[in-house]
């Protein structure tokens, strides 16, 4: 069965709505999933009138509940007034006014299970007071973490959008520690890795050299990654960001975690610029191209939508594979513990078959 996928439609003057069009109309995807936008028509229309002769005759399907979503169509939801002013690549406090909304509304959706996860399109962080992630965290609980994700680089980040000033003071082992966790879970539950290698990044230049040039590594970094370790969490470092991703030592593991933002988005972004920003640790799943508002060229018809049809993608992918292991793991096989004769113990598993104890055992 296709999921249904929210949409959200992002800043009214920035790409959102170019990004999404342009996605969700490419070839097989209402193979995928059913997608619901979360947004406004005639906000919409103005948009697509700028991207050319060939857009504009794209017809809505207006719905006022997910469950109302027809497949292989343009479901739409509206969340704020028709007379929002679209004023393209200049930000607003409509336009913030307007994301809000809109991401509040397919929020409680995803709350309420009507649709299965959650697509979010570039807002100004001042929407928010902050950004997609941290509102997210507050609004289903428990802890997240930030991933950026391409193929097989996936750099996750202990610091989100914190002052550079800032950091140093968030750099502990407890944080770091439960972010390994976090990334750890994630890797296995939400990508399918029986046993992910995980890289952790120094703090300062030369990772320290030493303690020349500060003992964060040292006294903090090390400690947590040895403390990860003794976990059953395989991680490695920490290693120089420079010289890390300079030579390439980056494709050796499944995932990397950055002490912050720039630490690991810019070399991320370096070497490509379609990846999905996804948040970890959540219960739900919620995807976002790597990108912003693109103020820029908004209106220009020059937005490239493959990081949000990645996002969409990587939304299907993770529902199946969180599916697949919850499955997999909901009935595990009941043993009990014995002792054999030498006296080591042992497990014998319950054959269903027979209702009788099988000879199975494990050390």
């Amino acid at each position: 069965m296709k999921p249904t996928i929210a949409i959200t439609a992002g800043d009214t003057n920035g790409i959102g709505y170019e990004v999404i069009i342009k996605a969700l109309l490419e070839a097989h995807m209402f193979e995928l999933c059913k997608p619901v936008i979360y947004g406004n028509a005639v906000v919409a229309k103005q948009h697509i009138q700028t991207l050319g002769e060939e857009w504009r005759n794209i017809q809505w399907n207006a719905i006022d509940d997910p469950e109302q979503a027809k497949d292989g169509r343009l479901n739409l939801i509206t969340c704020y007034p028709d007379t929002t002013p679209v004023t393209l690549g200049v930000p607003s406090p409509e336009a913030n006014k307007a994301a809000k909304a809109a991401l509040d509304r397919a929020c409680s959706d995803l709350k309420e299970g009507k649709v299965q996860a959650l697509v979010t399109a570039p807002i100004n962080k001042e929407a928010l007071n902050g950004g997609h992630t941290e509102y997210l965290e507050k609004l289903f609980g428990g802890n997240s973490l930030m991933m950026l994700c391409s193929g097989n680089l996936r750099v996750a980040l202990v610091c989100n959008h914190v002052a550079i000033a800032d950091i140093p003071a968030q750099i502990t082992e407890e944080r770091i520690l439960a972010k390994l966790t976090l990334l750890n879970d994630s890797l296995k539950r939400d990508f399918g890795m029986e046993k992910p290698r995980i890289a952790v990044l120094a703090l300062n230049p030369h990772a320290g050299d030493a303690g020349l040039l500060g003992k964060e590594e040292q006294e903090i970094i090390a400690p947590a990654v040895q403390k990860a370790n003794e976990q059953g969490i395989w991680a490695f470092g920490p290693y120089a960001s420079d010289g890390f991703f300079g030579s390439g030592h980056f494709a050796q593991f499944d995932a990397v975690l950055a002490m912050y933002h720039d630490q690991g988005l810019i070399p991320f972004k370096t070497l490509d610029m379609s990846g999905v920003n996804y948040t970890a640790g959540l219960s739900v799943v919620r995807t976002s191209p790597d990108h912003g508002t693109g103020y820029d060229i908004a209106g220009k018809n020059e937005a490239d939508p493959s990081s949000m049809r990645n996002a969409l993608f990587m939304a299907v992918d993770v529902l199946r594979q969180r599916a697949e292991y919850d499955e997999l793991r909901a009935n595990p096989l009941p043993f009990i513990e014995r002792e054999d004769k030498e006296g080591r113990p042992r497990r014998e598993f319950i054959d269903f078959k027979t209702t009788r104890y099988n000879d199975s055992t494990r050390d």
